[in-house]
């Protein structure tokens, strides 16, 4: 059948207030662009009349400005899960205006087919071509696309967005698991297996419209690697590279999966640099410019990814080099990528960034000073808790040295200490494996911690009552008391907060 072409004003208009909309992509990648713009237009028109207009969000990951940010900004935005990055969704979520849900992102599809999440209205996906027969197939990114187009009740907008070139058809395999007590395994027993289909299928009948539309994706680059990121990225590679030597990593190695930002492409450089390493594979969720290198320069033979987080010169390479990367590149929906099972069957080696560590080793992601979201908790906690190697990474001091990312307490706990392996600063490595609490606190003192606050923590373990873990409550957090009153955590005095 035919599908009638639409505007993107008309598929907005069609969405009311209270809507809950469910969106292709993963990061800005393969999200929807013009119907999300048109419909903050609609929203600050609504406003200015003085009627009330929000719709609910439920997502692959972060989207991008013409999404997350113009409806933030329009007040658009009711309810959202999971991750996102965008400023003005963050100044609204901790301005208390979004009431917005962190959800582990592998967890996100199979949470709404259970219905964690209520009805879906309308699912808004963007695609680079469309069959008369209800195939399509998408962009950039996996991301929840299955479970949205096939749960989506009042129907579904398809985006045809030209700036996607249909040469990327076959680097998708879109595979929709089973629901408890029915699941099977999922066969994908190494990094390229393909275990479901090129396209998504979608029931014609349920495609509203069709938004023909030309705009590229807003994939944020990241800042250069400096002394720090380059000095972490080493660390890392060091520390891998002697745990093959001791025999704890197989010879060919493991596939790698990391996280986003200038951390993460550092590490993937100082890897791939290393000549005692062999060929990479990567199991991921997003797929950087870094690896993009990589695998052009063989040094990454094959990834499996839920998006290509890349620029958009980036993206346009690998569209160029389709017939290199078909054979080395698949794009997964998120649930895949990030699966548990998969996971450790692959047995992964994560490597993935924390705003503060404490010091028996709890994570923390997603949160400033207990209270101020930052961005969620992403896949994170999909891979480091289900690795065969856990590995966090981070600066050991921020804001010119008035924070330490090492801390006697985290402020908030994305990940346990039983599911942290690994710390990582420009200062050294902490091995966590086998450890008590106290040798944990030990290790991370030493070797993690920056030296302006190397005694500080020291001193802090001299206070703390003893216990299985050694803390003096009323102490705890006082390095983030400290800092949010005079901007310094090197200032904390541990006499003034003992009772």
């Amino acid at each position: 059948m035919a599908f009638t072409r639409i505007t993107a004003a008309e598929a907005a208009a069609l969405i009311k207030d209270g809507d809950v909309l469910g969106l292709s992509g993963f990061t800005p990648a393969g999200t929807p662009k013009a119907v999300t713009a048109e419909l903050g237009k609609i929203a600050k028109a609504e406003h200015e009349a003085g009627r009330p207009f929000q719709v609910s969000l439920l997502t692959g990951a972060s989207t991008g400005q013409s999404c997350d940010g113009i409806l933030s900004e329009e007040g658009a935005i009711k309810y959202r899960a999971p991750y996102t990055t965008n400023a003005s969704f963050r100044k609204r979520v901790n301005a208390g205006e979004i009431a917005y849900n962190d959800v582990h992102l592998g967890m996100m599809a199979q949470d709404i087919r259970y219905g964690f999440f209520g009805e879906i209205d309308y699912a808004i996906l963007e695609v680079c071509a469309i069959e008369d027969d209800g195939k399509v197939y998408l962009t950039a990114a996996g991301g929840i696309s299955p479970t949205v187009a096939r749960l989506a009740k009042k129907g579904i907008i398809l985006e045809l967005n030209a700036f996607h070139s249909p040469k990327s058809i076959g680097i998708h395999d879109v595979y929709e698991p089973q629901d408890a007590p029915n699941r099977k395994p999922i066969m994908i027993e190494k990094v390229t297996d393909r275990i479901g289909t090129p396209y998504l299928q979608l029931d014609p009948s349920k495609v509203i419209g069709v938004v023909e539309c030309d705009l590229p994706d807003e994939a944020r680059a990241f800042k250069d690697a400096d002394p720090i990121t380059d000095k972490i990225g080493e660390n890392v590679a060091n520390f891998l590279m002697n745990e093959k030597k001791l025999g704890r990593i197989p010879e060919g190695f493991l596939p790698f999966q990391s996280g986003v930002g200038t951390t993460a492409n550092a590490i993937l450089f100082a890897l791939g640099s290393n000549p005692d390493m062999p060929a990479m594979q990567v199991y991921t969720e997003v797929l950087q410019n870094a690896i993009v290198d990589l695998m052009f320069q063989e040094r990454v033979k094959c990834a499996s990814t839920c998006s290509l987080t890349v620029t958009n010169d980036k993206l346009a390479s690998i569209y160029d080099n389709i017939d290199f990367f078909k054979d080395k590149l698949v794009l997964r929906p998120s649930e895949i990528s990030n699966n548990a099972e998969v996971i450790r069957r692959l047995g992964l080696i994560a490597i993935n960034t924390a705003i503060e560590v404490d010091i028996y080793g709890h994570a923390n992601s997603t949160q400033i000073c207990g209270t101020k979201m930052m961005n969620g908790i992403g896949g994170s906690g999909d891979f480091e808790r289900n690795a065969y190697l856990s590995i966090f990474t981070c600066a050991s001091v921020a804001k010119g040295g008035g924070i330490s990312a090492i801390v006697p307490f985290c402020s908030h706990i994305d990940h346990t200490e039983h599911d942290v392996n690994i710390i990582v600063t420009e200062q050294g490595v902490a091995d966590l494996r086998g450890k008590s609490p106290i040798q944990r606190a030990q290790a991370i003192i030493e070797n993690c911690a920056h030296p302006d606050y190397k005694q500080l923590l020291w001193d802090y373990l001299k206070i703390a009552d003893k216990g299985q873990s050694c803390h003096k409550m009323s102490a705890a957090l006082a390095m983030h008391d400290t800092f949010l009153r005079e901007g310094d955590m090197r200032k904390t005095d541990w006499a003034s907060y003992i009772k």
